[in-house]
C-alpha cells in the first residue's frame, strides 16, 4: 500500500508522483508554474549542507524548494 506524504519528508534519492497541492495564493500559482501538477514524477536530489533549501528534479530541470513551500506539496511515494 502506498502512502501519501509531503515533498519535504523524502530522502535524497527518492522519487514521487504529486498527487496535490494544499498552498494558496501566490505561493500555489508559483508551485504550478513549475511544473508541480498532480501526476507529475519528482525525483529528491539533494538537501543544501544547512538542510535548505532541497533541489529536486521536476520535468527534467533541477529546482530548489525552501521547506516552507515543500511541505505544502502532497505526493505518492513510488
Amino acid at each position: 500500500m502506498q502512502m501519501v506524504t509531503y515533498l519535504n519528508c523524502l530522502a535524497p534519492g527518492s522519487s514521487a508522483e504529486v498527487v496535490g497541492l494544499q498552498a494558496t495564493g501566490f505561493t500555489r500559482r508559483r508551485l504550478l508554474d513549475i511544473g508541480l501538477v498532480p501526476g507529475t514524477r519528482v525525483e529528491v536530489i539533494r538537501h543544501s549542507p544547512s538542510g535548505d533549501p532541497t533541489a529536486y528534479k521536476i520535468r527534467g530541470a533541477i529546482i530548489a524548494l525552501r521547506r516552507e513551500d515543500s511541505m505544502q506539496v502532497l505526493v505518492l511515494k513510488l
